[in-house]
C-alpha cells in the first residue's frame, strides 16, 4: 500500500481521512504543526510530523518517498480571514505553494487539494457548476480559489498530477463547534448540549447543501486512486440539496435566537455530475441522516 501524507491530519477532515487510509492498510504521516488541530484526533498507528506548512525547508524532508499527498492544512473560516487577510494568506496561499514545491521535489505522484465552495461567493444559477465564474466574498475564498490554480499550473509545469475538491459545507464527527463562526450543525448540537438557544444567522432563511465529512473522506480516496484526474481538475463535492438554517436548526430542535448578520451568499448548491463522472462519487449519507447520528453520538437522542 502507498505512503501518503495528510496535511493537517490532526484537524476535523484531515483526521478522519487518515482513520480511513490506516484502513486501508497505507502508511499515513500527519504534518500538523497542532494550532488548530488536536494530538488527540491522531489515529496511533499514523506518524506525527509536527511542522508548519509555511516552513518549506523544515516540510521538505517528510515528502521524501511519498506516493500521495492529501493537502488539507488550512485556517479555515471566513470571518478570521477578513480580520487578518495577511495571516490567512500566509497559510492558504503560501503554504499551499510550499506543498506543492516539496511534492514537485520529492516526486510525488498525486496531490489531492481541499479547495472550498467559497471560492464561487454569490452566484445566480443553482445548481452550481465548476466552470461558473468564482466570485469569492472574502479572502478565505479567494485564497483557496488560488490554491486551485496553483495546483493546476503545478501539473501543467512540472508535471506533478493535481486534482482540486471543492467541498460545500463539511460537518460530522470532529467539527469544530467553538467560536462565533463555528460549522453551524456542531455549533448548535453543541448549544443544544448546553441547554443555550440555538443562534441563527440573520433570518435563518439561507440554504446550503451540505457535506458529511465520511462522503468527503471518500471523494479523496477515490480522488487518489481515479485514472481520469490529476491535470488540476476541479471537483465539486457536496449534497444534491440544500437546507436553509431555520431547517436545521428544526432538526436539531430547541429554541432559537436570531443574531447580526454578516456577509455570506445566500444560497449553495452544487451540481456534482462531474464528481460522478470523473470519480465515481456522489453524496451517499443525507443531512437528516447524518445529524441524527450526530445527535446520538451527543447524547441527545
Amino acid at each position: 500500500m502507498p505512503k501518503v501524507i495528510v496535511t493537517g491530519g490532526a484537524g476535523f477532515i484531515g483526521s478522519n481521512l487518515v482513520d480511513a487510509l490506516i484502513e486501508r492498510g497505507d502508511e499515513v504521516l500527519v504534518l500538523d504543526n497542532l494550532s488548530t488541530g488536536k494530538k488527540e484526533n491522531i489515529n496511533p498507528k499514523a506518524k506525527l510530523c509536527e511542522a508548519d506548512i509555511r516552513d518549506l525547508k523544515k516540510i521538505s524532508p517528510f515528502f521524501e518517498g511519498v506516493e500521495y499527498v492529501f493537502h488539507l492544512a488550512a485556517y479555515p473560516r471566513v470571518q478570521p480571514s477578513i480580520e487578518d487577510p495577511l495571516g490567512t494568506h500566509d497559510i492558504n496561499v503560501n503554504g499551499t505553494l510550499n506543498v506543492l514545491m516539496a511534492a514537485r521535489v520529492s516526486k510525488v505522484k498525486r496531490v489531492i487539494y481541499s479547495a472550498s465552495s467559497s471560492a464561487y461567493g454569490d452566484q445566480e444559477i443553482f445548481p452550481t457548476r465548476e466552470d461558473f465564474l468564482p466570485r469569492p466574498l472574502s479572502p478565505y475564498g479567494l485564497q483557496k480559489y488560488i490554491g486551485e490554480h496553483y495546483a493546476r499550473l503545478f501539473s501543467l509545469l512540472y508535471g506533478v498530477e493535481t486534482v482540486s475538491l471543492r467541498y460545500f459545507n463539511v460537518y460530522g464527527p470532529r467539527a469544530s463547534s467553538e467560536g462565533a463562526y463555528a460549522l453551524v450543525v456542531a455549533k448548535f448540537l453543541k448549544q443544544k448540549k448546553e441547554g443555550m438557544p440555538l443562534t441563527i444567522v440573520p433570518d435563518g432563511t439561507q440554504s446550503r447543501a451540505y457535506s458529511h465529512v465520511y462522503d468527503v473522506v471518500r471523494a479523496n480516496i477515490l480522488a487518489m486512486e481515479s485514472d481520469k484526474v490529476g491535470k488540476g481538475e476541479v471537483i465539486n463535492i457536496g449534497g444534491d440539496k440544500d437546507w436553509s438554517v431555520n431547517e436545521i436548526a428544526k432538526m436539531v430542535g430547541g429554541p432559537s435566537v436570531f443574531i447580526e448578520a454578516r456577509i455570506e451568499p445566500k444560497k449553495s448548491l452544487p451540481d456534482t455530475s462531474k464528481a460522478r463522472e470523473l470519480l465515481g462519487w456522489q453524496s451517499k449519507i443525507g443531512l437528516e441522516e447524518g445529524i441524527l447520528e450526530l445527535k446520538k453520538m451527543y447524547g441527545l437522542e
